[in-house]
């Protein structure tokens, strides 16, 4: 953008500096030649009045050299006299003499004449004298007089206009950096409202348009914190609700004898502390987050533990494929992240398939760590319907896969849904190894 002002206004101001450069250097060539000839004809009425009171070549002779140390070469061209009424002829010439033809036809016109010469030009003036008689005084105007200085000036107008098309690059890059900087403080404060710093504000300023589009993000970000502020306190309230029936099924899990007893605490355990978890996390202040990892091996073999005694309560068969003889496999999502992911993903088999339908969980990296659900139930039919939230075909809330969708999708992951081995349905999570936000 900023380049783009700079151009416009180097190609606008060089338009008009040379719109207005060409008729000046044309202008200062031809005043120079008219004021050079200008002085040559003063020269040549000098010479002509001397001439009129006194034509003797000494004379001539004299007034000639007067008017070349002020001017230029002149000649005399004096004619045949007794002629007045016949064709002029010259009879005498004092001086180089370098248009003689022309000078007759002066004669005979008695009108001043300019007239190019091969060093030159010449200017011929007529004189008058006795009987009708006329004269020409010829004063040759070199070249060089006649280009005198106009090179100096045409380079003094080209390094004006250069100076001119200089400034106003200045001015314009000067000009332009002051909305490039407004833009891109807009741009930088976007970007922090978009990775969650609900605090970010501008100072509305540079021109007009962007000092309104910042008052406009400003009210957008208020506006954006209140709506952020009021769902985390709707979610927290919701979860608070939850713990008076909690409460009760914690109550009844104490009185239950034996294993089943013991199973049902584990479960009111597990869940008080997820409802205090989203209550605090509801509560505490919002802030950008460092980029999430975690070992995703060390996060399957936790919740496994969890699933896999269920599924044994439950005659489930099932198996866990982690990489042998490695280190951590770090994936590009937080822990809680991915718990959450295995979660939904076990919780949907022990769901929508019937007791002792087993399943697979397979851990790998390729170019993207990849986590592997596969079970032996019916499968999914219509997998699209599947990941749209509050969506679901078999009577659930329709939130698990798309909870799974949105974790791999944050770090420009893929969700697939597909067919296993045994009919069943394979859920692929793929989560890039680099961190990359969509």
């Amino acid at each position: 953008m900023r380049r783009s002002l700079v151009g416009i206004s180097a190609a606008v101001t060089s338009l008009v500096a040379v719109a207005f450069l060409i008729p000046l250097v044309v202008l200062v060539g031809g005043s120079v030649r008219d004021r050079a000839l200008t002085e040559a004809f003063g020269s040549a009425v000098t010479t002509g009045s001397a001439l009129a009171v006194d034509r003797s070549p000494q004379s001539v002779e004299a007034v000639i050299a007067r008017a070349d140390r002020d001017v230029g070469l002149t000649s005399v061209y004096l004619p045949v006299a007794g002629r007045a009424h016949q064709e002029p002829q010259i009879a005498t010439v004092i001086g180089p003499g370098a248009a003689r033809v022309q000078a007759v036809s002066v004669m005979r016109s008695a009108r001043s004449r300019v007239v190019d010469t091969d060093r030159g030009a010449a200017v011929l003036q007529p004189v008058a004298l006795s009987g009708a008689a006329v004269a020409v005084v010829e004063v040759d105007v070199p070249d060089d007089v006649l280009t005198q200085g106009v090179t100096r000036a045409r380079l003094s107008l080209a390094a004006f206009a250069l100076l001119l098309v200089g400034g106003s690059i200045v001015l314009a890059d000067r000009l332009a950096a002051r909305v490039v900087r407004s833009a891109r403080r807009l741009q930088a404060a976007s970007k922090r409202l978009g990775s969650g710093d609900l605090a970010v504000r501008v100072l509305p300023e540079g021109p007009d348009e962007l000092a309104q589009a910042g008052r406009a993000f400003n009210l957008m970000a208020d506006r954006v914190g209140e709506l952020v502020v009021a769902e985390r306190e709707l979610m927290a309230d919701l979860s608070h609700r939850l713990r008076t029936p909690l409460a009760g099924l914690v109550l009844t899990g104490r009185s239950l004898p034996g294993l089943e007893g013991d199973q049902v605490r584990a479960l009111t355990t597990r869940l008080q502390e997820e409802v205090d978890s989203i209550i605090g996390e509801a509560r505490r202040p919002r802030r950008p987050a460092p980029v999430p990892e975690c070992d995703a091996v060390e996060v399957i073999r936790e919740r496994m533990d969890f699933w896999g005694a269920l599924a044994d309560d439950q005659g489930r068969p099932w198996s866990l494929a982690l990489p042998s003889g490695r280190g951590p496999m770090i994936a590009p999502v937080s822990a809680e992240d991915l718990r959450a992911v295995v979660d939904a993903l076990l919780g949907n088999v022990f769901l929508h398939t019937g007791e002792g339908c087993g399943f697979e969980v397979v851990l790998r990296q390729g170019a993207a760590v990849e986590l592997v659900v596969a079970d032996a139930g019916a499968g999914i039919a219509e997998p699209e319907l599947a990941v749209r939230r509050g969506a679901s075909g078999a009577g659930s809330s329709g939130l698990g896969l798309d909870i799974v969708a949105k974790v791999a999708q944050s770090c420009g992951g893929t969700l697939t849904i597909g067919r296993s081995r045994s009919g069943g349905a394979e859920i692929t999570v793929e989560l890039p190894p680099r961190w990359g936000q969509l």
